[in-house]
């Protein structure tokens, strides 16, 4: 199959699309079994749709900056919760998910996020996301042969 941007987009939305349907089953059984009275029909639809999609594509754009630029694969998928993050907020301010106030993030009409705390979650995302993007979609990258 001579597609890279066909093998690259499917290797990248292969780690999320598996980490998410573990995260779907575990909810349900926490909704459904043991009666936990969690919402998650109004948050996994951005995960379950964009997630995926946009790993794929954030590969499909590595892949295609490759030999025009000189950073790792981790490097680059560091830089992805910087577009998924506005884009969640934006997409949960926009469905009602998520309550935008002056002393932070109000999800659920419930739980409430100061931004202080956000601030100290971003590294924590830019490092998983460095360590997921090097470590496996990187795997998946040579398996599909496409690194």
């Amino acid at each position: 199959m001579n597609h890279p941007y066909l093998r690259a987009y499917m290797a990248g939305i292969v780690g999320p699309t598996a980490f998410l349907l573990v995260v779907m089953t575990a909810f349900t059984f926490a909704r459904f079994v043991f009666d936990v009275p969690v919402p998650i029909e109004r948050v996994i639809v951005f995960p379950m749709a964009l997630i995926p999609n946009l790993f794929g594509l954030w590969n499909m754009l590595y892949v295609g900056l490759k030999p025009h630029s000189r950073h790792s694969i981790g490097a680059h998928g560091a830089l992805l919760p910087f577009v998924i993050v506005p884009s969640g907020l934006a997409l949960g301010t926009v469905l009602g998910v998520v309550k935008l106030d002056q002393d932070g993030v109000q999800a659920f009409q419930a739980v409430h996020v100061p931004y202080l705390r956000a601030v100290f979650v971003v590294p924590v995302a830019v490092v998983v996301y460095y360590l997921v993007w090097k470590y496996l979609v990187g795997f998946f990258n040579d398996l599909v042969g496409v690194e």
